[in-house]
């Protein structure tokens, strides 16, 4: 159990059987009355938002979680297939509780997996990943004014906006958690 000041930011706690991770907390204390605690969490399975109220002696259930390394396989239908770095356990996860983070899924990448109760729920990847891009339309000259960019699709499928002098075949570097282009490799 946390108790009222050990629940902070980034903790995973449990409610109603699920696990939560505190994205942002808001400490009040008033004359008359104990502290409140408003927090916002988000749920690690399906992705919803929930906020709650703590009171100076309430404590909150901390989540039994852990971290482990896995290696992706491959996507089928829905489901997204790993296997287990140290045990080579194979498990699957649903595309839909992985979220945005499938779409740069590539064969081979090492991710951490987050289990919750001896279950895997999500997973993260490397912050920065490089892609190949596979597709990419062709620039067209005196369209330089200012900052101007073109969709290109890279070998996951995914379509990411880059500057006009990306080609075909070239290989750049994406943040993972925004899903923005940072540079070209080559």
């Amino acid at each position: 159990m946390l108790n009222f000041n050990e629940i902070k930011t980034g903790k995973v706690i449990k409610l109603n059987s699920e696990p939560y991770v505190i994205i942002k907390t808001d400490h009040h204390k008033t004359a008359r009355s104990g502290s409140v605690l408003k927090i916002k969490c988000r749920n690690l399975i399906n992705g919803n938002i929930l906020e709650r109220t703590y009171q100076g002696a309430e404590k909150a259930e901390e989540g039994d979680t852990e971290t482990k390394k896995a290696n992706f396989m491959y996507k089928e239908k829905e489901e997204a297939y790993f296997m287990d770095n140290e045990s080579y356990e194979q498990f699957n996860l649903p595309l839909e509780e992985i979220g945005e983070s499938a779409k740069f899924l590539k064969d081979g990448t090492d991710v951490d997996v987050l289990y919750f109760e001896g279950r895997p729920v999500t997973i993260s990847l490397p912050i920065k990943m490089e892609f190949k891009v596979v597709s990419a339309p062709p620039s067209v000259k005196g369209n330089s004014a200012g900052n101007v960019n073109k969709q290109v699709e890279i070998e996951t499928g995914a379509l990411i906006n880059v500057p006009l002098f990306i080609d075909e075949g070239d290989v750049i570097r994406i943040n993972t958690d925004t899903g923005e282009y940072v540079e070209r490799v080559s």
